[in-house]
């Protein structure tokens, strides 16, 4: 009895550590109309969080071919499907933060941020410019 007591406790301990994983498929949502704009992937790599678009909803028909004309670095001119949104976060307690990691490839802009699990399907992503701040939330795919 107690044998079975311990594998539930174990597989109970295991789902709620898999339903907490902040990585995953996350729709992006416009702040102004609500509109599903994009998918992004987040993972981790080499102990850091990154965010990559993996699908575009919305196109504008003047950008057909959905670029960050606007990046001002690398990224200057390259498809948004695909792009790193999200570079390099560092953990810290129940977030995720980190200095210019954040990247809206409508406006070239990159900020400071923070991300964190609001619930298992929510995620506040927070972008810094000094003391101002804008959170989205995102959901979970």
């Amino acid at each position: 009895m107690i044998k079975y007591l311990l594998i539930l406790c174990l597989a109970m301990m295991s789902l709620n550590g898999n339903s907490q994983s902040i990585e995953g498929v996350w729709q992006t949502y416009d702040d102004e109309t609500g509109e599903l704009k994009s998918d992004v992937k987040i993972y981790k790599k080499d102990g850091k969080l990154y965010g990559k678009v993996v699908q575009l909803h919305v196109v504008d028909d003047l950008e057909v071919e959905a670029t960050c004309r606007y990046c001002t670095d690398y990224r200057k001119d390259k498809p948004i499907l695909g792009m790193l949104v999200m570079t390099a976060l560092v953990k810290d307690g129940k977030e995720w933060e980190g200095d210019g990691t954040l990247l809206d490839p409508e406006n070239g802009k990159t900020y400071d941020g923070e991300v964190w699990l609001v619930d298992d399907n929510k995620l506040a992503v927070r972008g810094y410019i000094g003391w101002f701040f804008r959170t989205q939330y995102w959901i979970r795919k």
